[in-house]
């Protein structure tokens, strides 16, 4: 493919030792080391996108007066690529997965927050020009994976309340393993007080203020013995949304699966719309209909509901084993792993990974 527009490749004075680098690659945790270099373009009202480089990650220089510190134009994407079985079966493969997706959801979130769509084609250039720089960052280990993180900020300096003329885009890299620091193979969740987003506001998009509005409701969980915060429907209290960062997904007795509808306040995952299709293919009955609290507890008492689980990019697929709120809580079915959660997630890794068979066209390879 050709790239939109020109890279610059700036070297890198001193890389990540190879020592060091094995020693992050044999733990990495997630979000905690990042790799060698970033992808950095910029743009403005007169020249539009223009001065895409790869040059060594490094901080990045804004004015006290730049808008995104100001009034929080900032958003982001969340994405892996994969070690995977080269061409042949050879080692050494990279795979993106539905990298479009991520690209078309960017733009979405650009849309709502003021601030200039990026063509999808030099959304994937850099992409391709960050992981093939820093390949030798891409752990191999079980469940692990490179993390890319697309963001773009208003660079402008300016204090007047509109949308930034002048912006930044930037790719960096950080190897991942696993999301849940508690490793736990089914997930516990503290049902929270507060709300993630109201309808009309930015709930569907992948911007900072989101996640910022969630901190202190993730936090309580945490300080209360929990993984994960549960955030309800602003307006009755009553409808499951989301988690503080994936989709629920509710598994029936019946082999029906719910999960709540994008109506505006819910982050239109990936990995949700993924999950969706390969289970409609399995057979499954998938409905995207509104369930309410008081519901899901009366099911997971009664049985009818023998499965719960989230999904997201960083946590893939996990299940949940218990949900408590300031009245009690409920464990679902057995309160560990789930087999659906178990099968689709096998389904989904293998695909994205290179090693089962994609008839979605969803993978990228690389090398």
């Amino acid at each position: 493919m050709t790239d939109p527009i020109p890279f610059r490749r700036l070297p890198h004075p001193a890389p990540t030792p190879p020592a060091r680098r094995a020693e992050i690659l044999a733990a990495p945790g997630f979000g905690v080391h990042f790799s060698d270099h970033m992808v950095t373009i910029d743009w403005d009202a007169e020249r539009d996108w223009h001065n895409a480089t790869l040059g060594p990650r490094a901080p990045i220089m804004l004015d006290p007066a730049a808008a995104v510190l100001h009034y929080a134009q900032e958003i982001f994407e969340g994405m892996k690529a994969y070690a995977a079985p080269g061409e042949n079966g050879t080692e050494g493969g990279i795979t993106l997965f539905r990298a479009d997706a991520n690209a078309a959801r960017f733009n979405a979130s650009a849309r709502r927050l003021a601030m200039p769509e990026m063509p999808e084609a030099l959304f994937l250039a850099g992409l391709r020009e960050l992981v093939l720089a820093d390949r030798a960052w891409l752990p191999a280990g079980e469940g692990e994976a490179l993390y890319l993180r697309p963001f773009m900020i208003a660079t402008e300096a300016f204090l007047g309340v509109r949308a930034a003329h002048a912006y930044k885009f930037v790719i960096i890299a950080s190897p991942a393993g696993n999301y849940f620091k508690s490793g736990a193979a089914a997930v516990s969740i503290w049902i929270s007080d507060y709300s993630r987003a109201a309808p009309g506001g930015t709930g569907a998009a992948k911007c900072g203020g989101n996640y910022a509005a969630s901190l202190v409701p993730t936090a309580e969980a945490h300080r209360l013995g929990y993984d994960q915060v549960l955030f309800l429907d602003a307006t009755e209290r009553r409808w499951v949304e989301e988690l503080g960062g994936m989709n629920l997904f509710f598994a029936f007795a019946d082999g029906r699966l719910l999960t709540p509808p994008l109506s505006g306040t819910i982050l239109p995952g990936i990995t949700r719309d993924s999950l969706i299709t390969l289970a409609r293919d399995q057979g499954l009955e998938v409905l995207e209909d509104h369930y309410s609290l008081d519901a899901w507890r009366e099911d997971a008492v009664s049985g009818r509901l023998v499965e719960c689980f989230a999904c997201g990019t960083a946590a893939v697929v996990t299940s949940v084993g218990s949900v408590t709120g300031r009245d009690g809580g409920f464990t679902i079915g057995s309160g560990g792993p789930g087999q659906i959660a178990a099968q689709l997630k096998a389904r989904l890794v293998g695909i994205q990974r290179g090693t089962a068979t994609d008839p979605y066209g969803w993978v990228t390879r690389l090398a």
